[in-house]
């Protein structure tokens, strides 16, 4: 990274004035529609896809078995029907949309914990006030070599597990479904795979689950195929034949392409980014698919309506699109009621998942933007960087993509000290954004909050001595977590002017959770406002240890308690883990998505640590542990 590459105010403010002049032209020019226009046949899209692989010249294509499979594809999507859903068990996930679940790594059915952890999944009852490990199967498939495969993400519909990992021996998502029977014993039920590229991202989630139906974002390179088709998104049944033909799930009717990457030979073509949603109730894993084509840079959002996808040029600067008047990000809005997707040319690119935020009520979608970033494919969102902007979008600047976003839409935002390894969120009616510096003299960061009213009005910057780590919402009001050879939870008051109300810092700890999971606030009963409630987060117990979560079991979940908008310590539930279990890990043996989670479940305090589940009692103004088990796989036998 350059010291040239960030933005100053003059040249965002030419750009917007560009973005303004050019997204009044084109609208005035032609309308934008009801929404994109998809290729018309086979051959169009067979051709498109040809030229922008590898430049070859059309063909008829050979007879394989793929293009076999495919061939009563009648260019229209299967109907998923969904039955209704029973009474939802309480969500104990940290999740950002109410009611759109997320892909974790414990949930709850019932009076059970199901738990994933390196290739394994765990079943824990806490039935009758107690805790008993009932049952531990693999998560993939039986007579599976998964030494090359990553299962990261689990969810629970009605009675069924459904575990999605990543597999690279095979290739492709895997989508395994298990059922879990009332008394927690788990059985294999089927898998899939799907056509895909890795989907690992630092910071989103690849699953949500709406009711009965998954919701996938996984990218497809575009690359050479001996049929071009053979990019489509497709499904197979698991059979234990790596060889078996995908089943494709979308045809040209489902591709979508913003019309000047359409028409431009000079337009970056480098993803199929597709979003899937499967039925999970049908017998068969029923799915359909939706694909935008766009360069790689991604970020998507999904809302209780909507699929939201932000694709860019990566990595391109607003500078660089001020200087040839062209828009090179798009965002895509893909309902879930199966109407047709619509779009809108934008700038810039969004850092991850919490810089959306949809407000129906208002017909609107809001998201921070900045001048350099590549989307929140692995690790970008760390290096998202540049002069921010809040756009606030109406509902009404969608339609087949040929429209910009107007000027008016955006909102210039103040540049933050540092500006590196940021965060932000939308707390209520306000957008926070961090940023931290790096000072090279005494090898020391620092941190900024912007705290920016998205309804317009004054904004305030708040400054902490160590580098900001996390934000969060605590009812109406915000959490900054920060630290550096400590933790310190800062709240913000937000119900007048955004103020700093309270602070506490847990001494000679480090955070040891990246993942938005790994921290979780359940307010009280009756609490107006969330104004009071639990929270918990992980932490190691030294600083030196602090980065070691991905390896290393051994850590405390830290409980505060809020009371009259007041932080206190209410207790800790500790590991008793010392080092590396020998547990036999055959897959997914790194810790990704981290191993740690506060539960608070029907009244009760929980602790994951690794494989510990312990159980903490409220006592007056302390937590005392009153539970502990190790539901930790016995050591493999020697030899």
């Amino acid at each position: 990274m350059s010291g040239g590459w960030r933005v100053g105010k003059a040249a965002l403010a030419a750009l917007v004035m560009v973005s303004g002049a050019i997204g009044a032209a084109t609208a005035t020019a032609r309308s934008a529609g009801d929404g994109l226009a998809p290729f018309r046949t086979e051959a169009e899209l067979r051709r498109f896809l040809a030229d922008r692989a590898g430049g070859a010249p059309p063909f008829a294509p050979q007879p394989t078995a793929v293009a076999e499979a495919a061939a009563d594809y009648s260019g229209d999507v299967q109907e998923v029907v969904l039955t209704g859903s029973r009474v939802a068990d309480p969500s104990i996930t940290n999740t950002q949309v109410a009611g759109v679940d997320e892909g974790g790594i414990v949930k709850v059915h019932g009076d059970h914990l199901v738990i994933l952890r390196r290739g394994l999944l765990f079943t824990v009852s806490t039935a009758d006030g107690g805790l008993r490990p009932v049952d531990a199967v693999n998560a993939y498939p039986p007579d599976v070599d998964a030494g090359g495969d990553w299962y990261d993400e689990m969810l629970v519909s009605g009675d069924q597990v459904v575990v999605i990992g990543y597999s690279y021996s095979r290739g492709g998502t895997e989508v395994s479904r298990f059922r879990i029977s009332p008394d927690g014993r788990l059985s294999f039920r089927d898998a899939y795979h799907m056509r895909s590229n890795d989907y690992y991202s630092s910071r989103n989630y690849a699953s949500r689950l709406i009711g009965d139906e998954l919701i996938l974002y996984s990218p497809l390179d575009v690359g050479w195929r001996d049929d071009p088709l053979d990019m489509l998104p497709g499904v197979r049944r698991w059979t234990g034949d790596a060889e078996a033909p995908f089943r494709r799930i979308a045809g040209p009717r489902q591709v979508f392409i913003a019309p000047q990457l359409r028409r431009s030979e000079d337009g970056e073509i480098d993803a199929l980014h597709t979003v899937s949603r499967c039925g999970l109730t049908a017998p068969e894993l029923s799915c359909e698919a939706t694909v935008v084509l766009g360069p790689e840079g991604r970020t998507f959002y999904v809302s209780s309506e909507a699929v939201y996808l932000w694709t860019s040029d990566s990595w391109r600067t607003w500078r660089d699109n001020a200087r040839d008047d062209t828009p090179e990000s798009s965002l895509y809005r893909i309902p879930l009621d199966g109407s047709r997707p619509q779009a809108v040319l934008t700038r810039g690119a969004p850092m991850d998942q919490f810089s959306f935020r949809e407000d129906p009520e208002r017909d609107l979608i809001e998201v921070a933007v900045w001048s350099e970033g590549g989307g929140d494919e692995m690790w970008r969102p760390e290096f998202t960087e540049g002069a921010p902007a809040l756009l606030r979008l109406p509902f009404s600047r969608f339609g087949d993509g040929s429209r910009e976003a107007r000027a008016r839409d955006y909102r210039l935002l103040p540049d933050l000290p540092g500006g590196e390894e940021g965060h932000n969120r939308f707390v209520g009616d306000h957008l926070l954004i961090s940023g931290n510096a790096w000072n090279s003299r005494d090898d020391t960061s620092t941190g900024a909050v912007m705290v920016v009213p998205v309804e317009g009005g004054r904004i305030e910057t708040f400054a902490f001595a160590e580098p900001v780590t996390r934000l969060e919402a605590i009812g109406r009001d915000a959490l900054v977590v920060s630290g550096d050879d400590e933790v310190a939870f800062t709240t913000v008051d937000l119900s007048r002017r955004p103020r700093l109300a309270d602070r506490y810092v847990a001494q000679a700890a480090g955070e040891s959770e990246s993942r938005s999971h790994g921290f979780f606030y359940r307010p009280d009963p009756g609490s107006r406002d969330g104004a009071a409630g639990l929270l918990g987060l992980p932490v190691n117990r030294t600083v030196a240890d602090r980065h070691d979560y991905l390896f290393s079991s051994a850590a405390d979940m830290l409980f505060l308690r809020r009371a009259e908008r007041r932080l206190s310590e209410l207790g800790r539930l500790a590991s008793r883990a010392d080092g590396a279990i020998e547990d036999g890990c055959v897959a997914s043996c790194t810790d990704w998505y981290g191993n740690a989670r506060p539960i608070f479940l029907r009244g009760r305090v929980f602790a994951l640590l690794g494989y510990e589940l312990v159980e903490g009692r409220i006592e007056g103004n302390g937590l005392r542990e009153i539970g502990r088990i190790n539901f930790a796989p016995a050591p493999p036998a020697e030899d």
